[in-house]
């Protein structure tokens, strides 16, 4: 807002200001927020989420469909478990694995296909 402003313009302003305060989220969501983002950022961690876009897998299938090792996977699904992106369930001696954010495998399948739209 500059000095020389009208009264019309200053006051569009503030309402935008207000508008911004009212719609801006808290600290702890915004680190919240963050945090899931960096989590996501990770391409090993995509890939595993891609394969759980699939269905539900366990941690050897999940190894077999990223082409990593077992360690790798397993600290990459800590991660993602504990930023409660994806959920654990025990079948007898397997940990079964699945999505448990809709609203980021909403965010990779837009991610993904615009990057289609590019080819």
């Amino acid at each position: 807002m500059a000095i020389n402003d009208s009264p019309v313009e200053r006051a569009e302003h503030e309402q935008r200001l207000q508008d911004v305060r009212r719609t801006m989220l808290s600290d702890e969501k915004l680190a919240t927020m963050a945090a899931r983002f960096k989590a996501i950022s990770e391409p090993s961690r995509l890939k595993i989420l891609l394969a759980l876009s699939c269905g539900e897998l366990c941690v050897e299938h999940l190894t077999q469909a990223v082409g990593g090792n077992q360690s790798a996977v397993s600290h990459q699904l800590k991660t993602l478990k504990d930023n409660k992106i994806v959920r654990a369930r025990r079948n007898g001696k397997q940990i079964i694995y699945t999505v448990a954010d809709e609203h980021i495998m909403l965010m990779i399948k837009t991610a993904k296909e615009h990057l289609d739209c590019d080819e």
